[in-house]
């Protein structure tokens, strides 16, 4: 594929300028005009820019890309050592973040559904079609330790369960991917029965407890590593290209 074609492809599928975000989607480094090999992963990091220059790939395509709202200017350091080697190596960078965790089919979120066996996935803002965090349910109640165990098998990863004082059975779950976890309010004052996110802060114990909400705490890179592997199974299957998925593991 040609360069453009690739790009347009990208952007008719994820649809960027659908949402305000904190770092352009899309393009963030030219390389190769020709599309052949694409590698995805979560982070434009050294170790997976490494990884995609060893397995001599045209495109590196990332949730986490470069140049984020309120970070320097400056191109020095580690962001100059990623950079230098994407150039030198021909590489494009493709970075799709809001758009990766809210896509319908491919989005993290909705990986995450599939994963854990959720039905009914809808926003979980009311009347924001587009909202980042989403609510479903599952087919019967389950033992609040049957969905950590659950949790923990699929990610692969032992979650944090903070439990509320009833301890209840959940039925309705809400969750958002990364660092998500600000909804947990949200999703209690709409009496859903659980939370999950791929981070904690200190208030969201006192959240759950005092709110009667299960809240779960996944890990960040463990709950956003599903979109990227999604859209290399897509590119594998819809476009002449060559694609891999790439998990740089992080235990935050």
């Amino acid at each position: 594929m040609q360069l453009h074609e690739f790009e347009n492809y990208l952007n008719t599928l994820l649809k960027p300028e659908q949402i305000k975000d904190f770092c352009p989607n899309g393009l963030q480094i030219q390389g190769s005009d020709n599309i052949a090999k694409v590698i995805t992963g979560v982070t434009a990091t050294q170790a997976l820019i490494d990884q995609a220059i060893a397995e001599k790939a045209d495109a590196l395509v990332v949730h986490h890309g470069f140049f984020w709202k309120n970070e320097s200017y400056v191109i020095r350091g580690m962001k100059h050592k990623r950079i230098k080697a994407l150039l030198e190596n021909n590489i494009n960078l493709f970075a799709y973040h809001l758009p990766l965790d809210i896509h319908p089919i491919l989005g993290n979120n909705a990986q995450l559904a599939k994963l854990f066996s959720i039905n009914n996935v809808a926003p979980l803002e009311q009347g924001n079609a587009l909202s980042v965090a989403v609510r479903g349910d599952f087919t019967d109640e389950l033992n609040p330790q049957i969905l950590e165990q659950r949790i923990n098998e699929k990610l692969n990863r032992k979650c944090l369960h903070i439990a509320p004082p009833s301890n209840k059975l959940i039925k309705t779950v809400a969750w958002c991917s990364g660092g998500g976890q600000g909804y947990i309010e949200l999703a209690a004052e709409l009496g859903i029965d659980a939370f999950i996110s791929g981070e904690v802060s200190e208030q969201t114990t006192h959240v759950a407890r005092e709110m009667d909400i299960h809240f779960y705490c996944a890990g960040h890179h463990a709950t956003e590593r599903y979109g990227a592997k999604a859209l290399a199974d897509h590119f594998n299957e819809h476009l002449p290209i060559k694609a891999k998925f790439i998990d740089i593991d992080n235990p935050a």
